[in-house]
């Protein structure tokens, strides 16, 4: 599970990360803000339709639409672009866009079947898969960092960047068709489909856990100390205790009829009523990091370490995130509206880096240290509080509304990326070098457009 939430968000980190290779390629373009811009108002699309099919398609007909989706571009841009480079610089930036924007309808697809998927699955599971987020981060920054420092020919050493991020996403792609096939993941979204909680999800007031016993005909649910039906058998698991759980379930014969425009309204409003504290927290949360994060970071110059500094902070923010996604496991329930007030606490980091660049001439922060500590700090709680809400909402739902409410989450998770995308494109914008605010040459951090 954390290499699946690996593969959802490594093709695009593999686009935005070799941000040296871009700005020697495309000088003087806001590439990595076309780039940003470009997979959010994509994704956005992706994922309100992934929430339309969620009760049409099923659940790994659509991951693997997305892994296909995800794979393609990449192999098209590292062969055809970086390694033959078969297109004019124009023709480059066009297509690398445009795989971008496959790239993002394939993952968005991918993670947000990914988070109604873990919503079926016990909660550690969802921060396995929202931990593989930053992992993606953290791999191809290392990635970048090592390919550029061992092999000095800047084309050479995108390729075999691109190579590794191929390796990965196909594994992750091979590991989540085995895994799918599990009687652990049968087990479970077996029971969430059916309205059902594993037995240590409750407990019955008197103590004792309720057991859940599948025949071919009947389903009995019962509370008790032993094994409903008797011994159990070879193909089955105690789940703590006495309580005995069956892992050889049959798939269920139901008759599927898709819903009406007027039900699916009314399942998503009955759901967004119960976490609406969880979907505005992570939209506020990752709508911060977005005014910031790739395309702000990704300009910040430095006479000194040149292109290393961008690359250095993204490594920091991606390290850090991962960090913060880890202790989002620390067992604290979190109350929504605290969670949102601590969220929106976060809008601190914007007036920093913008300190850390204006004025031109001379930065009230203009030491490189200062927008490392800021994407530390960023990172970490970018991490924890983009996760938290995430995890716990699904458990503030009927199991049979989990693949549900993990949807609508992400719904809100892409809010805040796209709103928070167009806030920082805004801004570059309106202070472009072509709009008449050019940055000091001379000055410590040359930030093109701010």
């Amino acid at each position: 599970m954390l290499l699946a939430g690996v593969g959802f968000l490594l093709p695009y980190n593999s686009f935005i990360t070799d941000v040296d290779y871009l700005h020697h390629k495309f000088e003087g373009t806001s590439i990595v803000f076309d780039m940003s811009l470009t997979y959010i108002l994509i994704a956005l699309v992706a994922v309100i339709l992934n929430n339309v099919l969620v009760e049409r398609l099923s659940l790994h007909t659509r991951i693997t639409v997305g892994y296909i989706f995800a794979l393609g571009p990449l192999l098209f841009v590292s062969i055809f672009d970086v390694w033959l480079e078969r297109f004019t610089t124009k023709q480059a930036y066009v297509i690398n866009l445009v795989a971008v924007g496959v790239v993002a309808f394939g993952c968005t697809v991918q993670q947000s079947s990914f988070y109604g998927y873990m919503g079926m699955l016990p909660k550690r599971y969802t921060q396995g898969v929202m931990t593989g987020e930053s992992t993606a981060g953290v791999i191809i920054s290392l990635s970048r960092i090592f390919t550029k420092l061992l092999i000095k020919n800047e084309r050479n050493n995108t390729i075999i960047f691109f190579l590794i991020s191929i390796t990965m996403e196909l594994m992750c792609f091979i590991l989540h068709l085995l895994v799918r096939r599990s009687q652990f993941v049968r087990h479970y979204t077996s029971l969430a489909r059916q309205g059902l909680s594993h037995p240590r999800e409750h407990a019955h007031p008197s103590g004792t856990d309720y057991q859940v016993h599948h025949d071919v005909i009947t389903e009995d649910v019962r509370f008790g100390n032993g094994a409903v039906g008797g011994s159990p058998p070879d193909s089955g698991e105690y789940a703590g205790g006495n309580a005995y759980v069956r892992f050889d379930i049959p798939k269920a014969k139901i008759k599927r009829s898709w819903p009406g425009l007027r039900d699916m309204i009314l399942h998503r409003y009955v759901v967004a009523r119960v976490i609406w504290t969880y979907m505005l927290s992570i939209a506020i949360t990752y709508f911060i990091t977005l005014c910031l994060f790739p395309g702000l970071e990704s300009e910040i110059r430095n006479p000194t370490l040149g292109e290393w500094l961008p690359i250095l902070i993204m490594a920091i923010f991606n390290m850090s995130d991962f960090v913060g996604k880890i202790l989002a496991a620390l067992p604290y329930d979190w109350n929504g509206s605290r969670l949102l007030f601590f969220s929106c606490l976060r809008v601190i980091f914007i007036p920093l880096f913008i300190m850390c660049v204006y004025p031109v001439r001379r930065p009230t922060l203009g030491h490189p240290a200062w927008p490392c500590i800021f994407s530390l700090l960023m990172g970490i709680t970018n991490g924890y509080f983009g996760s938290v809400p995430m995890i716990q909402a699904a458990g503030r739902v009927p199991p049979e509304q989990r693949e549900l409410a993990g949807n609508t989450m992400t719904v809100s998770y892409m809010t805040g990326l796209m709103l928070g995308s167009v806030v920082a494109y805004a801004a570059y914008s309106f202070t472009a070098p072509g709009s008449g605010v050019h940055p000091d040459p001379g000055s410590n951090f040359t930030l093109l457009g701010y």
